[in-house]
């Protein structure tokens, strides 16, 4: 009895996700975008717990793995797309249209979440850009739109072109053969993990001193890293 109990808890973590990204979606739709935001990285949160619970209690299986990335579709999928499409709507010299664009980013997370769930490489480390990371980038456009000073950002984020180019790059980086590390440790040693650390700290740093506007520089610097890590490895081959 308790062991069936015990199985169901990290899938229980997971629709706590879904319910997240349920919530995120119906703010995204209404625009509002800090309500969004905040159920947005609930979900995340539980994503991330969901795996850990599942390994502590070790009862991992297809149904999560699966369940897992029909969450994810929702709260790093859809919630992320239409939040594109809001802000392409609203920014300046926009073709109407062309706001249907900014849905491309659902489309990408779908394909991205469903090669991942077929991909045996990528347990200890992923190929192209998680979900998750993604979809912080794009809530945390508006909230920088919001309450910066910076009048150049807030211009360059309410720019279509400027929007066309993120959505394309975002969903390309999902999708690209591209390694990235994992922030799971094997162990705490720092000469193993001299680049997780050093990604943690600058991240911190970022987001103390910089708020909003940290979180895609947060995201770029882990794409960065990933790729100087990847040419070392090459080089020293």
């Amino acid at each position: 009895m308790m062991l069936s109990m015990k199985k169901h808890i990290p899938n229980l973590i997971t629709l706590g996700n879904l319910f997240c990204g349920t919530i995120a979606t119906i703010f995204a739709v209404q625009s509002e975008f800090k309500s969004a935001a905040l159920f947005v990285v609930l979900g995340i949160v539980l994503d991330f717990f969901d795996g850990f619970a599942a390994r502590l209690l070790k009862v991992s299986g297809e149904l999560g793995k699966q369940l897992d990335s029909l969450a994810d579709m929702v709260t790093s999928g859809v919630v992320p797309g239409i939040i594109m499409y809001n802000l392409l709507d609203n920014s300046s010299f926009a073709i109407p249209s062309l706001k249907y664009f900014g849905l491309l980013l659902i489309l990408g997370a779908c394909y991205r979440l469903a090669k991942f769930n077929i991909d045996t490489r990528q347990s200890d480390s992923f190929i192209g850009l998680p979900t998750p990371a993604m979809s912080l980038f794009i809530i945390s456009l508006p909230l920088i739109q919001e309450y910066t000073t910076f009048e150049f950002i807030q211009h360059l984020i309410s720019n279509y072109y400027f929007l066309i180019a993120i959505t394309l790059l975002l969903t390309y980086l999902m999708n690209a053969e591209l390694p990235l590390f994992s922030l799971k440790f094997k162990n705490y040693n720092f000469k193993n993990n001299v680049m997780k650390y050093f990604f943690l700290i600058a991240s911190l740093i970022l987001l103390l001193t910089l708020k909003y506007i940290a979180i895609p520089l947060v995201i770029l610097l882990y794409v960065a890293l990933s790729m100087i890590s990847n040419y070392g490895k090459k080089t020293t081959v």
